[in-house]
């Protein structure tokens, strides 16, 4: 095992699959791999627990993939299916009385903020509510031995962060969620990753998302030894398209483990 573990815990869009009253292949598929909670990961390094995003999903993701401890939280953005788990940290505060911090972007923060005021300004005054430590983004930071190098990526009219996660100055695991394109800066800062996670909606343009062709497109100018798509809407059936994408690039599914 190598000193990173990447576990999906979700790898599906908003609507999450199957979507709520449809009928289509894929929402009916009796193949595992097409039951997709909300995109987020799991990422332990050298011991420390770090989950990026919290999703609608995030309780039944935890309970699933028995995680039992998170030390920190690292969030892309403020959209609901990428944040609305957030009260359910209050959990991990109250099995180790701890703050959480939580990392992101000043408008993530600023979001986070409105939305959850009772844990940011103290009026959740029961022991051990979630109690978040928040962690401005200005540049790259390092954490449990790794350094994080922030990347900004256009999603419609907001700016979302993808991380790239380096070891000894080795580009070793980029995560690109909820994209449309990638800049200069941030193709540059991933360029020759070991393994490249990036949002690839469906095959069909989206104004806010990459299609499976855009997303083949910049793993090819990366680089990457492996590639894995995520954010996957019910128009791409897994084994279908798997079957239709080189080697180098795979679906991820829930539940998936990767060791770097």
């Amino acid at each position: 095992m190598g000193d990173m573990q990447i576990t999906f815990l979700g790898t599906g869009t908003s609507h999450g699959i199957p979507v709520i009253g449809c009928h289509c292949q894929v929402c009916q598929s009796t193949d595992p791999r097409d039951k997709r909670l909300r995109t987020s990961i799991h990422i332990e390094m050298n011991g420390f627990s770090l989950v990026v995003d919290t999703t609608p999903d995030f309780r039944t993701q935890c309970l699933r993939e028995n995680i039992t401890r998170v030390d920190a939280v690292l969030y892309t953005h403020s959209h609901v299916d990428h944040t609305l788990g957030f009260d359910d940290l209050r959990r991990f505060c109250e099995l180790e009385d701890k703050c959480i911090p939580v990392i992101g972007s000043k408008t993530t923060l600023l979001n986070l903020r409105r939305v959850f005021q009772y844990a940011f300004d103290g009026s959740a005054r029961y022991p051990n509510y979630v109690r978040p430590d928040a962690r401005e983004i200005d540049g790259p930071f390092d954490l449990a031995g790794w350094r994080i190098v922030p990347v900004d990526l256009p999603h419609g009219r907001m700016v979302t962060n993808g991380f790239v996660f380096e070891k000894n100055e080795a580009r070793r695991f980029a995560y690109f969620t909820d994209c449309q394109s990638l800049p200069p800066p941030a193709e540059e800062a991933a360029k020759g990753v070991d393994t490249l996670v990036i949002d690839a909606l469906r095959h069909e343009a989206h104004s806010t998302h990459f299609t499976v062709a855009g997303a083949l497109e910049a793993a090819a100018r990366i680089g990457a030894r492996q590639t894995y798509f995520i954010h996957m809407c019910h128009e791409l059936g897994h084994a279908s398209t798997e079957a239709s994408l080189p080697d180098s690039v795979r679906l991820a599914h829930d539940g998936l483990r990767l060791h770097l």
